[in-house]
């Protein structure tokens, strides 16, 4: 970052800390911190999981560098991490709970009656209606330890059933398709894998731009590598590739299939691997027997010979890393995409060593956090909650009645607003996310505001889309507020700091929690949930014989010295086997005496084991469909979506909180459209348009740019409005939404055409 830079956020930062007002509410009692020094913390934002440096004064964070000895960024931030202590200050932040009051204005109250009101309005719903008629929807941005005890406290304690995350946005899909073709969700790399291949395909992926660092760590690659790009769009990774395949939109699973057919016909397979680790591969490769290069050549748009120079690249290399984001997740197919690529790692025996891998990359800073403990789909630890063996587990560790678990999974996000604006939800309790924005086909979710008779929103903010339509806001602390743990793309687990002070009333989500049991009347439930440390305990035992096993990790000082830890990382590992068990062995638990220290980086699948009931990977296909919405006359473009810069983050909500990084980024919404549509239409570039879209309309200023196709148009996802647009389809099996296609026009406004 340019000195100017460094030096104006360090002086504005210090100006603004000064006048932060303290407090913590309700008698909480803070970490003292050290009147100056460092404390280094996990970045709040995307889930590369870098280390940064909060240096203070007077035991307050007055600014940030990047860790140059953690072993995600090596001494490396983006723009986000640099600017990670500007959210906090912001004007808008919430800092006593508020009520909606008979005449619609937010009224100011405390912590009391706020509880009280939560519970009144909670407990007569459920009276009246059942435990189907309240939900939750939680966020991959909150500490794994608040999340867990959100579940608990929700499920086994208030009595619900239905609860989801934002993460259902992002990762839904990566963890369907890894458990089906996996037996666990279990991305299996490491970030060393970036400077270790010799091929690395990126599919639906832009690192450069949504994962700077992580294309930092392709740049240290020693090996020359050959990139592969598979996006429709010309993005920054695109243009740097050896090969961009800008294939047609949402037309990757034919594409994957049709590589897989030459990688077969060519012989570029791994017999050995494929006939010891792996079932299902003869109903695979008769599968994909129709996917020929002419046949997927028509479907991509793509040349036959660019098809073929790919598969050569990938059926030669001798380390293949396949790398996938948002451009397959958020698909209409997006498991059985995710599950193609897997296929080509499998076939190709690129699995388990060093630059290999079929690798996810996850979005938001704990999604997998979420995956694993947040108890919404999935019960804690990535276990089932119609399984009873689980369900016992569980209720064991936890000392929790069995019958207080449910049998029965919750719905998914989609299915919870619907419910919502059905009526058969009646309650909704929001944490951490901006659903009213960052919602596909964002109607969808002010139709459910409207009917349900209880809002709670649990926000830093109260100026978010979501909190307009609250009937109660709790105030929550941020990240750099509170202390956890989040869990990283590559399954490392980092430490979060408390560096600074949240303002006024506002509690960490973890205090709110404690606070809503107790007033619940269901603390004694949640006695042992005493902090955050103490619930990490609790989730270590929660993971124990799991694939996600952590019970090796002695506390948060063990993860701060090791530079995060990747799981699995189990007590066997951690301590050396004992002959008897000593009386001090059945203490929940015994002090650790490590007899080694985990690698800083390490993958899975190594021995070529999986988690399948026969450890065996499995390959796993289906025939491609249509997009659910197609373009017409009518509306001849199709609408692409993703991220707009390095400087934003979703739905600008902390982000736009940085003078900064507004600084980065165009302040209103744009619209990449090709030069060709842009003459046709007669657009100027600069010109504000009119985006349409069979669900609403959208102004931008338009931006003539060959980094599109014709017929394709881009708009960041950052700015209010986009997802007025978007079409609200979901993958069958992730329930994930299908944010990257819809069909569109676009309607210059009188003054914007070009009369030459």
């Amino acid at each position: 970052m340019p000195l100017e830079i460094l030096r104006r956020t360090r002086g504005r930062m210090t100006a603004e800390l000064a006048r932060v007002p303290g407090g913590f509410g309700l008698g909480a009692v803070p970490r003292r911190l050290a009147p100056a020094g460092t404390a280094n913390l996990v970045c709040g934002f995307c889930a590369t999981g870098c280390s940064l440096r909060a240096h203070l004064q007077d035991g307050v964070a007055v600014n940030l560098s990047p860790d140059p000895d953690y072993p995600v960024n090596l001494g490396m931030a983006c723009p986000k991490g640099w600017e990670a202590l500007a959210p906090l200050q912001a004007s808008d932040r919430a800092t006593r709970p508020m009520v909606r009051g008979p005449g619609g204005s937010l009224e100011p109250v405390g912590w009391g009656k706020a509880a009280q009101r939560f519970v009144d309005r909670f407990r007569q719903i459920l009276a009246e209606h059942g435990p189907e008629s309240v939900a939750f929807l939680s966020s991959g941005q909150i500490c794994t330890e608040e999340m867990a005890l959100l579940g608990a406290l929700f499920k086994f304690g208030m009595g619900g059933i239905h609860g989801d995350s934002n993460t259902r946005q992002c990762m839904a899909t990566a963890h369907v398709a890894y458990k089906e073709s996996f037996g666990f969700d279990a991305p299996p790399y490491t970030y060393a894998d970036f400077e270790a291949s010799d091929v690395l395909v990126f599919v639906g992926s832009n690192p450069c731009l949504a994962h700077p660092i992580m294309w930092q760590r392709v740049l240290r690659n020693p090996n020359r590598p050959t990139i592969l790009v598979l996006d429709p769009r010309r993005t920054e990774t695109a243009a740097a590739a050896t090969q961009h395949l800008a294939l047609r939109p949402k037309s990757d699973l034919s594409l994957l299939y049709g590589i897989a057919h030459l990688l077969l016909h060519h012989g570029w397979i791994d017999t050995d691997f494929i006939r010891q680790h792996t079932s299902g591969f003869d109903a695979f490769s008769d599968f994909v027997g129709c996917f020929t290069p002419d046949y997927v050549s028509a479907q991509t748009g793509l040349g036959v010979g660019e098809i073929i120079r790919a598969a050569t690249a990938i059926g030669r290399g001798k380390a293949v890393s396949f790398w996938w984001t948002m451009g397959v997740n958020q698909g209409h197919e997006a498991v059985r995409t995710a599950q193609a690529i897997i296929n080509l790692a499998l076939m190709t025996g690129n699995i388990g060593r060093p630059g290999t891998g079929a690798n996810s990359i996850t979005g938001q800073c704990n999604a997998m956090g979420s995956r694993l403990y947040s108890n919404t789909t999935s019960l804690l630890g990535g276990r089932t909650f119609t399984d009873p063996e689980h369900r016992a587990e569980v209720a064991g560790i936890l000392d929790v009645p069995l019958d207080s678990i449910p049998s029965s999974s919750s719905k998914a996000y989609d299915q919870i607003l619907d419910d919502a604006a059905s009526g058969r939800i009646k309650a909704l309790w929001i944490i951490a996310t901006n659903t009213a924005q960052s919602w596909i086909d964002s109607q969808r979710f002010q139709e459910a505001a409207r009917r349900l008779e209880f809002l709670v929103v649990q926000d830093m903010y109260v100026s978010t889309a979501t909190t307009d339509h609250a009937h109660l806001i709790l105030p929550a602390a941020g990240w750099g507020e509170k202390d956890g743990t989040f869990i990283n793309s590559e399954r490392r687990i980092g430490v979060v700091r408390k560096v600074a002070q949240a303002p006024g009333e506002a509690l960490s989500d973890f205090a709110i929690f404690r606070l809503l049991g107790e007033a619940w009347g269901c603390g004694d439930w949640f006695q042992r949930w005493t902090s955050p440390a103490a619930t990490f305990r609790l989730l270590q035992e929660l993971s124990r014989g799991r694939p996600c096993d952590i019970t090796g990790i002695q506390n948060y000082a063990h993860l701060a010295e090791e530079g995060g830890i990747q799981w699995p990382w189990t007590s066997a590992d951690a301590q050396p086997a004992e002959p008897e068990a000593q009386p001090d062995d059945l203490s929940p638990h015994p002090p650790r005496q490590p007899r080694s220290q985990p690698a800083p980086e390490r993958r899975l699948f190594a021995d070529g084991r999986f988690f399948t009931p026969d450890e065996r990977a499995r390959f796993i296909h289906e025939i491609p469909r249509r997009a659910p919405e197609t373009t017409d006359s009518e509306f001849p473009f199709v609408l692409l979506t993703g991220r707009g810069s390095s400087a934003q983050w979703h739905t600008n909500t902390r982000t736009g909180k940085s003078e900064i990084l507004r600084q980065l980024y165009p302040a209103n919404a744009y619209v990449e459209l090709h030069p060709n549509d842009a003459r046709s239409l007669r657009v100027l570039n600069g010109s504000t348009v009119v985006i349409a879209s069979r669900r609403g309309t959208l102004h931008a200023k338009a931006l003539v740019s060959a980094s599109v196709q014709p017929g394709q148009v881009f708009v960041p996802m950052h700015y209010p409005g986009v997802n007025d647009l978007t079409f609200p389809a979901f993958d069958p099996y992730s329930r994930q939404p299908s944010y990257k296609f819809c069909a569109v026009r676009i309607d210059p406004l009188p003054d914007a055409v070009d009369k030459r």
